[in-house]
């Protein structure tokens, strides 16, 4: 199951960056809709771990896609 970072939820707190085994979770361009930094992941390195999933502290910022 593959996963994707919403945009506008992700508060960019990048703990999902710090335990990511593939490096796969990259800091997007600008702001989002709360005007936070967010991060989006690369769904062609992605390995579908889930680890993002849970070390995420953000309700619904990451998801199964």
């Amino acid at each position: 199951m593959a996963y994707i970072i919403e945009k506008d939820i992700c508060e960019g707190i990048a703990d999902c960056v710090d335990v990511c085994p593939v490096d796969c979770i990259k800091l997007g361009k600008g702001l989002n809709a709360k005007k936070t930094a967010f991060y989006y992941i690369e769904d062609d390195i992605c390995i579908s771990c889930g680890v993002c999933l849970d070390a995420c502290p953000v309700q619904g910022a990451v998801i199964p896609d």
